[in-house]
């Protein structure tokens, strides 16, 4: 079976994490500080904190800027879970704002509107979470414009995006948003095994998130509420958790960032021969990117071809040894949230894109052999024939 996506591990890698496991420290040691700075030099934020998950990353996230009770969070129907979980796990509440049909991140114009909605109800939202889908950055600069205006905090969810630029931005340096949180899952651009780190240029939300990815325990002196005994006295000032990273864990995250431009490279090379080689075929592609560069996490077409479900095209490619996936399926007609008041029909962009959505195996070790395997595959259970398409995969 060729998966939607696979971790790409190389001697390095391995060395590196033998090398914690032979060493004094395998958790709460120099390494994750030090995969900390690689990430922050990368994308030039101030701070990383980095945790056992992105998930992790984004409650702390939610944590740090004060999301509670009464309050209310706004992201987009076409994420993972996590995204909208974030907020219930502090005891806020979530709404949706639609995507965009066409580059399949929130909407500008839907969130325009519901804040202009939200304002006349006196429902403002306190954080807005854009989530750069598939490595695409979202329209960043406006998204931060009109929740300012609104006085909403915003938290990028680059779960898929590290290495994504915007203009002159990197993904990750926080120039729109207060805290941008990164994934290391296994599938995802660079890996830690596991893992997520939350970016920021705020020394205080830094020390804030740093206290809650470790029980809420402060070690600073100066910080105690009262003079300590000895340097071994701690205080429990908030209730925190215990969402530390191993250093086995940072040591992987580090050797893997070295590689990370190259990871790029061969995905984006990856999406421009998808690109070719569908062209003529009844799905829709990923719209062009216009002053911007993905980090092309994954490639999501959409069907278009009357007669054939997605149901059945997902069926034929599995049953071809095609490991196709279906990202996402909207996070509003899920039972959780449905009991909540959501319903099928609230955010039409993100179901008729749901509806039709299905993401082709994309990481760098796809070479053209199992490419072509993929094209075949494709035109197979769109009844379209072998064709010329998978002889022309290795780029002839």
């Amino acid at each position: 079976m060729i998966p939607y996506g696979r971790q790409d591990i190389v001697q390095e890698d391995v060395d590196a994490v033998a090398a914690v496991l032979r060493s004094e420290f395998l958790t709460q040691g120099p390494a994750v500080p030090a995969f900390e700075k690689s990430v922050c030099e990368y994308v030039g934020a101030k701070y990383g904190v980095a945790v056992n998950s992105a998930t992790s990353a984004l409650h702390i996230a939610c944590m740090a800027l004060g999301l509670g009770p009464g309050d209310v969070l706004w992201t987009v129907p076409i994420t993972f879970l996590a995204s909208a979980n974030c907020a219930r796990y502090c005891g806020a509440d979530v709404d949706f704002v639609d995507i965009d049909r066409v580059t399949r991140n929130m909407s500008v114009t839907a969130l325009a509107d519901k804040f202009e909605r939200a304002a006349r109800a006196g429902r403002l939202p306190k954080i807005v979470m854009p989530v750069h889908f598939t490595g695409r950055p979202c329209e960043m600069e406006p998204i931060r414009a009109l929740c300012r205006r609104y006085g909403a905090a915003v938290i990028e969810d680059a779960s898929h995006a590290i290495g994504a630029r915007l203009g002159d931005s990197v993904i990750g340096d926080c120039a729109f948003s207060d805290i941008t949180v990164f994934s290391f899952h296994p599938v995802k651009i660079v890996t830690s095994a596991e893992g997520g780190m939350a970016m920021t240029n705020d020394a205080e939300l830094a020390r804030r998130m740093q206290l809650a990815r470790s029980h809420g325990m402060e070690r600073d002196p100066e910080r105690f509420t009262e003079a300590p005994e000895g340097n071994w006295i701690y205080e429990m000032q908030s209730l925190g958790f215990n969402y530390r990273m191993t250093d086995m864990q940072a040591a992987l995250g580090l050797s893997q960032m070295r590689r990370i431009d190259a990871f790029i490279s061969a995905r984006t090379a990856l999406a421009v021969r998808y690109n070719e080689l569908l062209a003529d075929l009844p799905v829709v592609r990923p719209s062009p990117l216009v002053g911007m560069t993905s980090a092309w996490h994954l490639y999501v077409i959409e069907l278009d071809a009357p007669g054939k479900s997605r149901g059945e095209v997902f069926a034929t490619l599995r049953a071809e040894g095609i490991g196709v996936a279906v990202h996402y399926i909207p996070v509003h007609v899920q039972p959780y949230y449905r009991a909540l008041g959501f319903a099928p029909g609230d955010f039409p962009a993100s179901e008729r894109y749901y509806a039709r959505a299905l993401s082709l195996p994309m990481f760098p070790a796809l070479d053209s052999d199992r490419l072509s395997e993929v094209l075949r595959g494709v035109r197979k259970a769109l009844d379209l024939g072998a064709g010329s398409l998978a002889a022309r995969a290795d780029g002839a």
